[in-house]
């Protein structure tokens, strides 16, 4: 078990999971992030959410494993957002055009912003 990464999957309303993300995210995640995407995604929800609020770094190998889950999302035509995003890393998904496959929206306008992405 990674002690510097916890992530949980919890299915919403309105077809959406959302995944907490806790920690580092790197290769140790590798495991939990899919394993909790696979748990999250079992009602097969047009939406996921990726709450990002709770994690501190995020490697090369992290933003592979982002990309691994927008792969398969895109696959199973699932929109993404990112929730809680650094300034930084916001940036980082803005230069690896991570940004062109998941929905950025700010932590504080989280309630409305999910409102309104589309499905």
């Amino acid at each position: 078990m990674n002690e510097r990464f916890a992530v949980e999957a919890t299915t919403g309303e309105a077809n959406e999971t959302t995944i907490r993300l806790q920690g580092d995210l790197d290769l140790a995640a590798d495991a939990a992030l899919s394993d909790a995407y696979g748990r999250g995604t079992v009602g097969n929800p047009s939406r996921v959410v990726l709450d990002f609020s709770q994690v501190g770094y995020i490697n090369s190998t992290g933003i592979a494993l982002i990309v691994r889950l927008l792969a398969e999302a895109r696959r199973d035509r699932r929109e993404v957002i990112a929730l809680g995003l650094s300034d930084h890393y916001q940036e980082i998904f803005r230069l690896t055009r991570l940004s062109d496959y998941v929905t950025i929206v700010e932590a504080a306008a989280a309630p409305t912003a999910l409102e309104g992405a589309s499905s």
